[in-house]
């Protein structure tokens, strides 16, 4: 279920300097945001939500899934490398299931760290803001990590799609068109929450909690299961 050695190849990869300069961008950006916001006006509840909700959880959590989540195996699988890990007598599904948790801990360092900070400069964690979006943002860092290690193993251009699900689906289209927002991960982690917010605090979700965390176990699984047997049908190409 885990590998030591896999796990610090990974680790590796994934804070190599450019990598982790690209990783810490967003998250400084944030905090320049909220510092300067609450320069200005002081402790604001609603401005709290439109930064954490607009930015934070909006763009920056998926984005940073994008780089950890694609990261973590893409890179290997496009330069042939992952034939050397292959090779090794390790099971397909550790070998998963160790980038995962590498991606997964890399993004939640990445993201709710800097919200946290964010949303305790905007308004103290006033109605439980700062915590809510903590959470919402850990519980998409999560989903996001799943699905784009899944699509790193699936596409040679997983980057690519990955910011085109980021930025254009989840940003633009899970925010504006009410369909859409059902199958948004964005909207399943505001579900959750929404619950640790003090009620009328503004953070909202147009999907249901039940909802939200059956799709988020149904996405997380089913990312984390099919990225294994993509890693499985690679080592069968390569022995035939």
């Amino acid at each position: 279920m885990y590998n030591h050695t896999v796990a610090r190849l990974t680790f590796r990869a994934l804070l190599g300097r450019r990598r982790a300069l690209i990783l810490l961008v967003l998250p400084v950006l944030l905090l320049l945001i909220a510092a300067v916001v609450r320069s200005q006006t002081g402790a604001d509840d609603r401005a709290a939500v439109e930064i954490l909700g607009g930015f934070a959880l909006a763009a920056m959590v998926p984005l940073i899934g994008v780089i950890a989540g694609t990261g973590a195996i893409g890179p290997e699988i496009d330069d042939g490398s992952v034939v050397y890990l292959l090779a090794k007598p390790l099971k397909r599904h550790t070998i998963i299931l160790t980038k995962l948790w590498v991606a997964i801990g890399v993004t939640l360092v990445f993201t709710t760290v800097p919200v946290l900070l964010a949303g305790l400069i905007l308004n103290g964690n006033s109605q439980q803001i700062a915590l809510a979006y903590t959470v919402a943002a850990a519980v998409a860092s999560v989903a996001y990590s799943a699905v784009f290690l899944l699509l790193g193993t699936v596409s040679r251009n997983a980057v690519v799609f990955g910011l085109i699900y980021a930025l254009i689906w989840e940003a633009l289209f899970g925010s504006l068109v009410p369909g859409a927002r059902t199958l948004s991960v964005q909207q399943w982690a505001l579900a959750v929450g929404e619950r640790v917010a003090a009620a009328g605090s503004g953070v909202a979700s147009d999907v249901a909690l039940p909802t939200a965390i059956v799709l988020l176990v149904a996405a997380t699984a089913g990312a984390g299961w099919y990225a294994t047997q993509r890693l499985r049908s690679l080592t069968l190409a390569g022995e035939e």
